[in-house]
């Protein structure tokens, strides 16, 4: 089998990382215009909001679409295709109740979650949100079983728009309805009132991209019914016997998604119990720092990322039909794909981030926090390839059926980085950096107990000099050279704007012509990537293969 066709789910990984690169751009867009209309405080309460809204979709839904694709994808492997429909159907009706109880907890509970008061009612208006998205979840989980991600895509990049446009629309007209009854004597809750406007968006972008995934799967139907009636498996299982199944695989699916992003949540109520109730800041302040780190830094950090989300959703059906089918060298195979091609694009990313941290900061959030936000990011650097591979070898421990390793990874890990945190908080003026290096020493501990548990069950080794040394290097020499290019543009022209694009694309072919130099990639592997041939054809032109 070809390099191409075998790492074809390279491709639809990249597919997917495209939308999701271009949905966090535009997320990072919006957030400019919104802070500046609901002000640093609003934004604080909208991401400490945010982080229970989340926490709580992990435990009830997030995790929903890696789970089905895994579950559909063995069946459709046997080719039990009325089997894989019945899954489902029967995974919708499992959402529909989980999310309306999982929403009614986060509208009836918000007091419990919130330690400032004022930001209760934002919680709340993320609360009917949950019910949605996990019904999203099933339609985007069952295209991806067919190893089909322009749905999924084309719905995230939908769902990102609409939210964008809602968010600033809403956030303003909710400004204005507090400073009306501000005018008229009223208490000033400016800040709260944008915040939930602003929380009204994420809403509308689920509403829409439900829509969107619904339509698709109407124009497909009738395949799917055809498909189903020239089922020649001859097995129909019972709905106990599928009800089972997706237990025994969406409930350890959501848990172990749930405590691997638990941290943002508890650190969130870390430090803000610690920084409010042992260090007496205000609790105003304390919203508008948190808003510089999860808000903005975290946000850029969070760009890289993409890719290994999205490699991350498509090696979980490739390798459970591998494993299923006992093709184990071939899942080794892409296991080695995968890792090697994130590490080829976090580790350049990593380091961009760290030597042009303050002008990618200056360029998407230009306001008075720029100093911080930007040495923020730079302490976060580290955290975007140890994020990036422990996403990956998560779902590569998912697909091979040891759902229940990741769990007890994220447990450690939590721990760790929880022994970590409060020290750093209650006894150092570290503030928000306690924060960021609590989050890498977080996806650290997960990324080495992770690879070695794969070791273990596969006895598979990682190649290290082509995956991480040679893209490490070729990486540094770039992020001088854009440094250099920065600088010297900044200081002929003193417009950021200017001088830190063009420093991102040398850097971005420089890296490239070094990685292919140094024989970090192979034309096999760079065809097998998303648009390789154009890739290879770049190369040979640039006579850098023959």
């Amino acid at each position: 089998m070809s390099n191409q066709k075998q790492n074809g789910f390279i491709r639809q990984a990249g597919l997917l990382a495209g939308a999701g690169f271009i949905s966090r751009i535009i997320g990072l867009l919006y957030v400019s215009p919104v802070t500046i209309i609901i002000g640093g405080v609003g934004l604080g309460y909208y991401s400490s909001a945010y982080s229970y809204y989340t926490i709580i979709l992990l435990i009830s839904s997030y995790s929903i679409p890696s789970a089905i694709s895994k579950v559909i994808a063995q069946k459709l492997s046997l080719k039990e295709y009325r089997n894989a429909h019945k899954i489902f159907m029967c995974s919708l009706y499992y959402v529909l109740a989980v999310g309306l109880i999982a929403s009614l907890f986060l509208y009836f509970g918000a007091g419990f979650f919130m330690d400032d008061p004022a930001a209760i009612p934002v919680l709340r208006v993320f609360a009917p949100t949950i019910s949605l998205y996990g019904i999203l979840g099933v339609l985007r989980g069952y295209f991806q079983a067919h190893k089909s991600m322009i749905q999924t895509s084309v719905s995230q990049i939908l769902e990102q728009i609409v939210n964008a446009i809602v968010s600033i629309v809403a956030a303003y007209a909710f400004v204005k309805i507090a400073q009306k009854a501000v005018a008229e004597g009223g208490a000033d809750n400016t800040a709260v009132y944008g915040a939930m406007g602003s929380a009204l968006g994420t809403g509308a972008g689920v509403l829409v991209a439900l829509l969107f995934m619904f339509s698709i799967y109407l124009l497909n139907r009738d395949y799917f019914q055809k498909r189903m009636y020239r089922d020649k498996s001859g097995k129909l299982d019972s709905y106990r016997e599928i009800s089972g199944l997706i237990a025994g695989v969406v409930l350890p699916f959501i848990l172990s998604t749930a405590a691997y992003n638990l941290s943002t949540a508890l650190n969130t109520k870390i430090y803000t119990s610690i920084m409010i109730g042992y260090k007496n800041v205000e609790s105003t302040l304390v919203s508008e720092r948190y808003g510089i780190f999860n808000g903005e830094a975290v946000k850029i950090s969070n760009i890289p990322i993409a890719f290994a989300s999205a490699m991350a959703a498509a090696i979980i059906p490739t390798i459970a039909q591998a494993v299923t089918a006992r093709k184990y060298e071939d899942a080794k195979d892409k296991i080695f794909s995968a890792v090697k091609t994130i590490m080829i694009l976090s580790i350049p990313s990593a380091i961009g981030l760290l030597v042009l941290a303050k002008p990618v900061v200056w360029l998407l959030f230009p306001n008075e926090n720029l100093e911080h936000a930007s040495h923020i990011l730079m302490t976060l650097a580290l955290s975007v390839v140890l994020y990036a591979l422990s996403t990956l070898s998560n779902s590569i421990l998912q697909g091979i059926g040891k759902v229940n390793t990741p769990i007890n990874h994220a447990v450690i890990a939590l721990v760790a980085q929880t022994t970590v945190l409060v020290p750093l908080l209650l006894w150092t003026d570290l503030d928000l950096y306690a924060l960021a290096i609590a989050s890498t020493v977080y996806s650290g501990v997960i990324c080495v107990l992770n690879q070695m548990a794969v070791r273990k069950v596969l006895g598979y080794r990682q190649e290290v000099f082509t995956t991480f040394m040679i893209p490490t290097l070729a990486a540094i020499f770039m992020g001088a050279c854009a440094w250099v290019v920065y600088e010297g543009l900044y200081m002929i022209t003193e417009s950021n704007i200017i001088s830190v694009i063009p420093a991102i694309l040398i850097a971005v072919v420089l890296y490239f012509v070094l990685l292919v130099l140094f024989k970090g990639v192979s034309e096999e592997e760079l065809r097998g990537m998303p648009k390789g041939y154009l890739l290879v054809r770049l190369a040979k032109k640039m006579r850098l293969m023959h």
